[in-house]
Formats: C-alpha cells, structure tokens, sequence
C-alpha cells in the first residue's frame, strides 16, 4: 500500500513533466476547434493540421517533425469568427458636410500560412483597408444617398476589401455601414430647425388642403341636395294634378271636398283674418 501511494504521487509529478516533454520535442500537439497548428522547418513552411483533437506531427510529416523544436517553430492560429467596430471614420459629403460613420465587419482566417507570413500586421492592415475603401466609397456622395443607402454601399465595401484580404489569409464576412451621423452640433442644430420648419409648412399646408377638401365635399353635397329638392317641388304639382284627376273621374263630389280641405288648409297656414257672418244676416252683409 506504501509502495502505492509513493508510486502514486510520483506519478503525478513525473507524468506532467513527460508530457512536457513530449510537447516540447513536438511530439504531439492539442488542436482546438476553430484552431490551426502551423510547423516551420528551416523557414519553411512544413504543413498545417486543422483538425481538431490530440493530433501527432510524427505520423503525419514523417521524422522531419522531430526537429522542429531544434531547428523551426510551430504556431497556434485561431480560426475562429472575428468581428470588429470602427467607430467615427470622417468622410465628406457632397455638399461639404462632414460625417461620422461607422463600420462593423466580420472576418475568418482561411489560410493561417498567409496571415503568418505574408502580411506582418494583417489585422491592422486589414483594418486599414476597410477604412480607406469606406472612406472613398462614401466620400463625395450626396446626403441623401450617404443616408438612405447604406445596404447597397456596405456591399460596395466588401466587394473592395476582399480580394486583398484573401491575399492575407483572411475571408471577410459581413461589412455594414451601421451608423452616419454628423459630427457639427451647430449644423445638427441648423438641420433640426430646418426640419422642424419645414414639418410645421407640410402640417399646414396638409390641414388647409384637408379643409379645402371638406368645403368641395360639402358644397358639391349642397348642390346635390338643393338640385334633388327642386326635382321633388317640380314633380309634386304633377303627382298631386294626377292624382286630383283620378279622384275626379271617381266621384267629382269628393273631389269637391278635398279642394276645400285644401283652400282651408292653405288660409290657415297664411294667418290672414277670417270673418264669418251668420247665414241670415243680409243686413250685415250689405254694409
């Protein structure tokens, strides 16, 4: 049982300093995902592993990975997605108007032998690249086209960028111009009275249209009416003198009747004064 935990505790020191060992004499390498080991012998490149995993240089490059470590050196690349935001890049527009804008773009690294060998500073120099594409691109461009089509110009960007990039061992993702703003609070302040200004003309102008659209509706809709009511009074002497005449071809004593109702009806609605004398009163109605 002694000879166990002795032997036990030794192994604990003596197994990592192995495999120390091991990975000093790149013996065997531990790849992560989205990860890449680079081997150099004698200033070249000898061959990239890629696959994730315990991976041994040995069995795949043959004994010229055992003199790596005394003779080249070996690499750990990321692969993985990156995304970067550059923040207040100054362009002019058009009309002279300076103009904050923001880029945000992504990228991957496809060939870890050209981002280590081919460029010294290939994240700067991509940085700088995007910038100087989206500085020309955007530069001298009307506002309104700076503002309103930022989607259409974004692709512009990307299709600059990337030939050069993939020289650099990168593949540029998405690039989108994510903000434009101006950078003078004074011609803020000018635009924001402008706007303002010219909001309070449209309101007004669309509430006197509005009313003048009422008025047309009314008065068209006055017309219609009057001319409606005019046909009615000139059809209603007719309707009344046919159907007077059926009454009369029925019985004319009816007929009788009714004009009388009507001339009764029609002095009461004058208001004139009516004076009513007795049946026997000659007298009176002589004087």
């Amino acid at each position: 049982m002694e000879w166990f935990g002795a032997g036990f505790f030794i192994g604990l020191i003596i197994i990592p300093v192995l495999l120390g060992f091991a990975r000093f004499f790149a013996l065997y390498a531990c790849v992560g995902e989205c990860q890449a080991y680079v081997l150099t012998l004698f200033g070249k490149v000898m061959g990239t592993i890629d696959t994730p995993g315990l991976q041994i240089p040995f069995f795949k490059f043959g004994p010229r990975a055992l003199l790596v470590p005394f003779f080249g050196k070996s690499y750990f690349v990321s692969t993985a997605l990156r995304q970067h935001y550059l923040r207040n890049q100054m362009v002019n527009s058009e009309e002279g108007t300076p103009m904050g804008v923001g880029i945000w773009y992504e990228m991957r690294v496809t060939d870890p032998q050209s981002y280590l060998f081919t460029n010294a500073n290939p994240d700067g120099s991509l940085q700088a690249n995007v910038t100087s594409s989206t500085i020309s691109t955007l530069s001298n461009l009307e506002m309104e086209k700076m503002l309103e089509d930022r989607h259409s110009l974004s692709r512009t960007v990307r299709a600059t960028v990337s030939p050069l990039s993939e020289k650099w061992g990168y593949t540029l993702g998405s690039v989108y111009i994510r903000k434009v703003a101006f950078t003078d609070r004074m011609m803020v302040d000018n635009i924001t009275e402008k706007v303002v200004k010219r909001l309070v003309q449209v309101t007004s102008a669309m509430k006197q249209d509005g009313e003048n659209r009422v008025g047309l509706i009314k008065s068209e809709t006055a017309y219609r009416v009057s001319q409606k009511m005019a046909e009615a009074s000139a059809a209603r002497p007719m309707i009344v003198g046919k159907a007077l005449n059926e009454i009369s071809a029925a019985d004319e004593e009816i007929l009788e009747t009714v004009l009388s109702v009507m001339e009764i009806d029609t002095l009461l609605k004058s208001n004139a004064s009516i004076e009513l004398l007795p049946a026997d009163g000659n007298v009176l109605y002589q004087v």
